[in-house]
């Protein structure tokens, strides 16, 4: 896949690391003396969610759930679909919904209300990126790696197509 356009980096390798370290810091707190079950959601937050757990000390249960809204576009098609579903029983404990970015909350909205219908004691909510400018729905998450401007965003597990969610920073493209 080929570009006109010329990328520039919105945020390097260093600045995430840094920041996923800190955001670890904070739910070890928030946390501390209780386990968690942390709940990414596929395919975008994978890269995230991985660097994630491990900046995070207390016990930490991991499991996948596959959402899409967006299919090849650039924006979100306002649809959410539960393509495969958690494998763990999230009944009475604490669940942190990862993912990768939050524009619309159309998304979140709707698996935030699908967990909760599972009797968790608790959920937040975690992503990378928030383009708050974009939001549709009244949600706001719990913990944030980078608040963004309404721009394309590619890289660090974001893919444009099937591609660059292998980029290990993340970038958009300047027209």
């Amino acid at each position: 896949m080929e570009f006109n356009k010329q990328p520039r980096i919105l945020f390097d390798v260093d600045e995430i690391a840094k920041r996923i370290k800190e955001m670890g810091e904070e739910i070890t707190t928030d946390y501390e003396g209780s386990d968690i079950v942390v709940i990414s959601l596929l395919r975008g937050s994978f890269v995230f969610a991985a660097d994630l757990v491990r900046a995070i000390k207390v016990p930490v249960n991991i499991d996948f759930m596959t959402t899409s809204s967006y299919g090849y576009g650039q924006s979100s098609s306002g649809l959410v679909e539960i393509v495969s579903d958690i494998r763990t029983d999230i009944k009475d404990k604490n669940v942190l919904i990862v993912d990768d970015i939050m524009d619309s909350g159309n998304t979140m909205k709707e698996v935030i209300e699908y967990i909760n219908s599972k009797g968790p004691r608790s959920v937040k909510t975690c992503v990378m990126l928030d383009k708050p400018s974009r939001r549709e729905v009244d949600i706001k998450p719990d913990y944030v790696g980078f608040t963004i401007p309404d721009v394309f965003i590619v890289g660090y597990g974001l893919n444009y197509g099937d591609y660059y969610r292998n980029v290990p920073y993340i970038f958009t493209f300047d027209d």
